[in-house]
């Protein structure tokens, strides 16, 4: 329904923007494919109130095309019609200009699309600009920089879970937990995709827990299936989705946990290590920050890495390779 509403919405507004004339509303209606269908159907079905239907569908369409910005005029005709146009000189955008913070801004926002959908778009983006005239910033290094600022995308459930959030659309997914063996069905309300620590994380509202929940996108299993359904619960700002996910990501420590790590390995462990003495026999122990999500992180470093304390963390971790090893 959302798709058909958007190809009648467009049409209409390329019908008014295409024409040197007014249009009447019978003019609109012979040409718009959307309104000619829906005439047929009543027709079909008997429907009296057929006209008075496409009426409603025209005015709430026109109001629509106005309050996306569209400047829609009025014309009476000669002959007391009343006749619709958009006149290209009046919905023309003004003139774009960036300062070199926002263009190098731009530069930097397209090239970490990489390895998305999303990159063909991007770069598309640029060359447009390019073509108006912008100074958009050069790369320094030419093509490929010393070092260049890329997010990796390779889960599949990245883009329709950005296109479910973006049109607040309910989603469906089978997700499987660090700590389990097997796959389980969420329901969930997409609110944000965040990047932590290069991996993509959802913020939503899980309608079966009746809270809100970060799923990681590399656990979620099948196929991202999407509900024509409204959301139930409000959508916080991004602040506080950003917020809710460095917390689930382990980025709000709550203690400290004691670990040790293989001499030459755990590089990012050691960035945020509180404290560090030699454990003997090429081992080093670590006192580091611990919060949610540090169970996850230390798993990914595999045989490098041995959790002293807590109890807790130690037990969720030993989980954790219990699972994976299960596959």
């Amino acid at each position: 329904m959302a798709i058909a509403k958007a190809e009648r919405l467009m049409n209409l507004a390329l019908c008014l923007l295409g024409t040197r004339r007014p249009l009447s509303k019978g003019e609109l209606r012979a040409s718009i494919e959307a309104y000619i269908e829906a005439g047929a159907a009543g027709a079909a079905s008997g429907d009296s109130g057929s006209e008075d239907a496409f009426n409603r569908m025209f005015e709430r369409d026109k109001d629509d095309l106005r309050e996306l910005g569209l400047i829609i005029e009025t014309v009476e005709g000669l002959d007391g019609e009343t006749g619709y146009l958009a006149r290209r000189d009046s919905n023309r955008l003004p003139a774009i200009t960036l300062d070199v913070e926002e263009s190098a801004a731009l530069g930097l926002a397209a090239k970490v699309w990489q390895q998305a959908r999303l990159a063909s778009a991007a770069s598309g983006a640029l060359q447009k600009l390019r073509a108006a005239g912008m100074p958009l910033a050069e790369d320094p290094y030419g093509t490929h920089s010393a070092l260049e600022t890329r997010i990796p995308v390779h889960e599949a459930a990245f883009e329709p879970l950005m296109l479910a959030a973006r049109d607040r659309r309910p989603v469906v997914f089978d997700y499987r937990k660090g700590n389990a063996a097997t796959s389980e069905q969420r329901r969930v309300e997409p609110w944000a995709l965040e990047c932590w620590r290069g991996h993509w994380y959802l913020a939503g509202w899980d309608r079966d827990r009746q809270a809100e929940r970060v799923f990681r996108l590399s656990r979620i299993t099948g196929k991202v299936r999407s509900r024509a359904l409204p959301f139930t619960a409000p959508v916080p700002d991004h602040v506080t989705i950003r917020t809710t996910v460095e917390s689930w990501a382990g980025e709000k420590a709550t203690g400290t946990a004691r670990i040790k790590v293989r001499a030459g390995h755990g590089y990012p462990l050691r960035a945020r290590a509180l404290s560090t003495r030699e454990a003997g026999d090429g081992w080093e122990e670590l006192q580091i920050p611990y919060g949610h999500g540090l169970d996850a992180w230390l798993v990914e470093f595999g045989p490098d890495v041995i959790v002293l304390e807590p109890a807790e963390l130690r037990a969720d971790v030993i989980d954790r390779l219990r699972a994976v090893a299960k596959g």
